[in-house]
């Protein structure tokens, strides 16, 4: 049997309690940071899976298919928003329906409504857009281009814009979203 002089018997303690906290707790993962690269610049995204699990799941499944690449901005409202996630928005000879009616989607809702009071639509927060019921929201991502109160309680914040915060403002519809990818 080995004797430990009592002044070691803490230090051995600690060492063991790190050893033994589960690997979840030692090492909890960053939240996903989205990369949008668009035609005006590129921004990014930092995304609340905490808040909201589900949407974050369901938007990095979508980027991870490349769902948005090559999509273009279908709402751009100065001081307002700027939205993109239409699929129909790659043809512009569609330009007139981007953004409306069931094909304006993945075809696969969210749902569920994860809307928090903790995060709220300030300037650069990113939320899902919906036709009236938010946990049919699906594909349409929105930023917010100022604080906007008035939206809080009615849409899914689940990110906010963390570099390039200039961009969004600059995106005029048509804009073209090169590609959106997750950040290693």
């Amino acid at each position: 049997m080995i004797r430990l002089p009592s002044t070691a018997k803490p230090f051995i303690f600690c060492a063991l309690s790190v050893l033994c906290v589960p690997s979840f707790v030692r090492a909890q993962a960053a939240p996903p940071v989205l990369v949008v690269e668009t035609s005006k610049g590129t921004f990014e995204i930092e995304t609340y899976p905490n808040e909201a699990p589900k949407t974050v799941a369901h938007v990095v499944d979508l980027v991870k298919r490349g769902f948005y690449d090559g999509q273009r901005v279908h709402r751009a409202l100065p001081a307002f928003v700027v939205q993109w996630g239409d699929p129909r928005s790659r043809d512009t000879a569609l330009s007139g329906e981007w953004g409306l009616g069931a094909a304006a989607s993945s075809g696969s809702a969210i749902g569920a409504a994860e809307i928090s009071r903790k995060r709220t639509h300030t300037m650069g927060a990113v939320a899902m857009a919906h036709a009236g019921i938010p946990a049919q929201a699906d594909s349409q991502i929105f930023v917010t281009l100022a604080d906007r109160p008035d939206l809080n309680g009615k849409y899914a914040v689940f990110g906010r814009v963390v570099t390039g915060e200039d961009v969004p403002a600059r995106l005029e519809r048509g804009d073209l979203i090169r590609r959106m990818y997750l950040k290693e």
